[in-house]
């Protein structure tokens, strides 16, 4: 076994990525402070070719140099937009039929592995404030809570771990369908 090098993995470039069709899944930041986390979700969203990334309130936006330092150039890829209320993205994407998740500890939340994915529906996960969460208002505009399963002391993780979990659940459990 050889480890490949950058050139043997054969990716496709920024304009292939644009034009290729899309993982149907939106995700939204809500609150999030630090832009390290910002920029390591848009190289996730890059890899599952993430259809949209929503950034929210006093989540930090391109250009932006902390951002740059972790994202490796996927702003340049990756679709995003910018709302300053969280509430208002659900609310236009509640109009464009999406399924608005929380990614969130609650009490009737669905554990990531029993949460049925459809490949023919469109997605919207919320992951929210480092410290804080989702915010509860988003919880309650929400159709599902979906919780990521842990077993150890700690009670979370680091949001843009969170994302990764996530995204690739999804993006396995739509190409398996």
């Amino acid at each position: 076994m050889k480890k490949l090098k950058n050139s043997e993995l054969n990716r496709i470039s920024i304009e292939e990525f644009k034009n290729s069709s899309k993982t149907p899944i939106k995700v939204i930041l809500d609150n999030i402070r630090s832009a390290h986390n910002v920029g390591s979700i848009f190289r996730t969203c890059d890899a599952f070719l993430i259809d949209e990334i929503i950034l929210c309130g006093i989540t930090a936006s391109p250009p932006n140099k902390e951002i740059r330092k972790t994202a490796l150039g996927s702003t340049d890829s990756v679709k995003w937009s910018y709302f300053e209320n969280s509430k208002e993205a659900i609310q236009e994407l509640k109009k464009e039929k999406f399924q608005i998740i929380s990614i969130e500890q609650a009490d009737k939340s669905t554990r990531l592995e029993d949460f049925n994915v459809n490949s023919k529906k469109k997605y919207a996960l919320i992951f929210g404030n480092e410290i804080k969460g989702v915010n509860q208002k988003l919880i309650d505009m929400s159709d599902v809570v979906v919780e990521i399963p842990q077993f150890g002391t700690k009670h979370s993780f680091n949001v843009s771990v969170s994302v990764g979990i996530v995204i690739w659940d999804f993006f396995s459990k739509i190409k398996a369908n």
